[in-house]
C-alpha cells in the first residue's frame, strides 16, 4: 500500500501549462483584429475624403463583406491543401507500415534510443506500438510529419470561424454609421477601445503582459487609420 500511495502521489500533477497553440481564441482574436484594423482604416480613409456618412457606409459593408469573403476563401483553400498534403503524406507511411514492417519498427525503436531510452526498453516499446497498425500509423505521423491523422483541420470549420471573427470585428467601426451617427470621432474611439481590449486577450496566449499588448495593438491600429485618413483626406482635396 505504501509503494501504491508513493506513486500516486508521484504521478500528482503540480504545475499547468497555458495551451502553446492557442486553441481557439488565438485564431479568433486575431481575425477579428485583422477586421477592426483593416476596416477602421478604410473607413477612415473614406472619411478624410468625404463627410458622406452614407458613402462611408457603404464602403466600410464593402470592406467587411470583402475582407470575410476573402479570408474565408483563403483559410479554406489553406487548409484544405494543407489536409490533403497531410492525407498523402499518411497513406505514403501506411504503405511503409504494410511493406516494410520490421524496419518500421526498427526506424521507430531508433527515434525512441535517439531520445535516451535504453536500447532494449525502446525496442521493445516500438514491438508493442507497432502490433497495433492503426497506433503505429499515429506514433509515425506524429514523429516524421507532426500531425495527428485522428485531429486534422477542418477547412470549412476553419474558413467559417475565419468569416465569422473578420465579420465582428470589421462591425465594430461600422456599426456607428449604421446607426446613423455621423462623423468619424465615435468609430475611432470605440475602434480605439476594441483594439486595447483585442490587445490585452491576446495576452492570454502570449508572455507579455495585458497593458503592453494592447497599447501595442492600439498603437498599431491607429497608425494605420491615421495614414489612411491622411491619404483620403490628399485624394479629397485634390478632388479625384
Amino acid at each position: 500500500m505504501t509503494s501504491g500511495a508513493g506513486v500516486g502521489a508521484r504521478a500528482e500533477v503540480h504545475h499547468r501549462h497555458r495551451d502553446v497553440t492557442g486553441g481557439w481564441l488565438r485564431p479568433a482574436v486575431f481575425g477579428a483584429m485583422d477586421g477592426l484594423v483593416s476596416n477602421f482604416a478604410l473607413i477612415a480613409g473614406v472619411a478624410g475624403g468625404t463627410a458622406d456618412p452614407k458613402i462611408i457606409a457603404l464602403a466600410g459593408v464593402a470592406g467587411l463583406a470583402a475582407g470575410a469573403f476573402s479570408m474565408a476563401g483563403g483559410e479554406y483553400v489553406s487548409v484544405a491543401s494543407q489536409r490533403e498534403l497531410a492525407l498523402a503524406e499518411l497513406e505514403v507511411e501506411r504503405r511503409e507500415l504494410e511493406r516494410h514492417p520490421e524496419a518500421e519498427e526498427d526506424e521507430l525503436a531508433l527515434r525512441y534510443e535517439a531520445r535516451g531510452v535504453e536500447p532494449e526498453t525502446a525496442r521493445e516499446v516500438a514491438r508493442q506500438i507497432s502490433r497495433d497498425p492503426e497506433q503505429a500509423l499515429a506514433v509515425h505521423a506524429r514523429a516524421e510529419l507532426g500531425v495527428d491523422p485522428h485531429d486534422l483541420p477542418s477547412p470549412v470549420l476553419a474558413a467559417g470561424s475565419s468569416f465569422l471573427a473578420f465579420a465582428v470585428g470589421a462591425l465594430i467601426p461600422l456599426l456607428p454609421y449604421l446607426l446613423g451617427v455621423g462623423g468619424l470621432w465615435i468609430p475611432a474611439v470605440i475602434s480605439m477601445t476594441a483594439l486595447f481590449g483585442a490587445g490585452a486577450l491576446v495576452s492570454l496566449v502570449t508572455a507579455r503582459s495585458w497593458w503592453w499588448s494592447g497599447l501595442r495593438q492600439l498603437v498599431v491600429g491607429a497608425a494605420a487609420a491615421t495614414l489612411t485618413w491622411g491619404l483620403g483626406t490628399l485624394i479629397g482635396a485634390a478632388a479625384l
